[in-house]
């Protein structure tokens, strides 16, 4: 009799756990539905470094306001790059482009593994390789110099850029870029993803992304239903939700100090005093490291200055860049 009911028991287990898998399955979207929903113009694809990688560009393209004289080739026109953080895309940076494209050419891209870019097949998601493509793309659109902005890993990424080609760096705005050690992890190390994380790969309902995403805002308020739903979507571009896997799997930290002690460009640190992924304690080790940068703090903002406060984050970069 009691191997019945265990038997009994397990079966009605396996029925739930079963029916819950089905329930919160999460399958991939239409990528043609999506690249008509987020990739209006400007944005573009470009076939570089073996990705079809979704960039857009806005701004001026010629020299303004006024025209070279007879005996002058035309200066260029000074240009923004623009790199997102994980699981994000280059629509987090869509409020700051109509500030910042009045005096400069503002080009930003979907990381490999992230967005309408979509996945890697090098299947190489590490810093080593986005500077690959970062070049390539610079090198594809003739763009000698830049200024360069990154938020969270697109920061890690801007400042290990930045040091491998310091000759086409200008300025550098990081904004609570990664790169130092939190507690509990080390360097050199690589990460070990938890079976919740690695879940991610079938199943992403809205409401979980929602408790996701949430603390990084001070304001539950800037998480709209519209900003939920782009962010939600373009993680189930197909081939993304592994991708990303794969590259906190591939995300080993190396000791920041010497490589940001290289860079000599003058540096803004833009943080949020709320900010619960990234804490804005962590901009001392960079003051520290960097020879030339200082630190702009955000009253009341978390870790997406740009989503939550874009008006006045938006200005304190245009200033610096000037």
């Amino acid at each position: 009799m009691q191997k019945d009911w265990l038997i009994t028991g397990l079966g009605i287990f396996a029925i739930l756990v079963v029916g819950a898998v089905i329930w919160l399955w999460t399958p991939d979207l239409d990528r043609v539905a999506l690249e008509s929903r987020y990739a209006q113009s400007p944005s573009e694809f470009m076939d570089l470094a073996g990705l079809r990688l979704h960039v857009r560009s806005n701004g001026p393209t010629i020299p303004m306001p006024m025209a070279p004289k007879p005996d002058q080739s035309p200066q260029p026109v000074p240009t923004v790059v623009m790199l997102h953080g994980f699981g994000s895309s280059l629509h987090t940076w869509e409020d700051w482009v109509p500030v910042l494209s009045q005096d400069f050419r503002v080009i930003r891209y979907d990381l490999p593994g992230h967005g309408l870019t979509g996945p890697d097949a090098s299947g190489d998601y590490t810093d080593a390789r986005g500077i690959v493509v970062l070049l390539d793309l610079l090198n594809h659109l003739g763009i000698q110099k830049i200024s360069l902005i990154g938020h969270s890993i697109g920061g890690r990424l801007a400042w290990n850029f930045a040091a491998a080609h310091p000759e086409r760096i200008e300025k550098l705005v990081l904004v609570a870029p990664d790169g130092f050690a939190s507690p509990g992890f080390e360097y050199g190390k690589t990460p070990e993803i938890g079976l919740s994380l690695q879940a991610m790969r079938y199943v992403l309902p809205k409401s979980l992304l929602r408790m996701s995403l949430e603390p990084a805002y001070a304001s539950a308020s800037v998480m709209t239903e519209q900003r939920l739903t782009r962010y939600h979507e373009l993680m189930l571009v197909p081939g993304v939700r592994p991708a990303l896997i794969a590259r906190l799997e591939q995300s080993t930290l190396r000791d920041p100090n010497p490589i940001l002690a290289s860079i000599k460009v003058p540096t803004l640190l833009l943080w949020g005093d709320q900010d619960a992924m990234i804490p804005v304690a962590n901009a001392g080790d960079y003051l520290r490291a960097l020879p030339n940068a200082r630190l702009v703090r955000m009253n009341g903002v978390g870790h997406l200055p740009q989503e939550e406060a874009p008006a006045e984050s938006a200005l304190t970069v245009h200033q610096f860049l000037q």
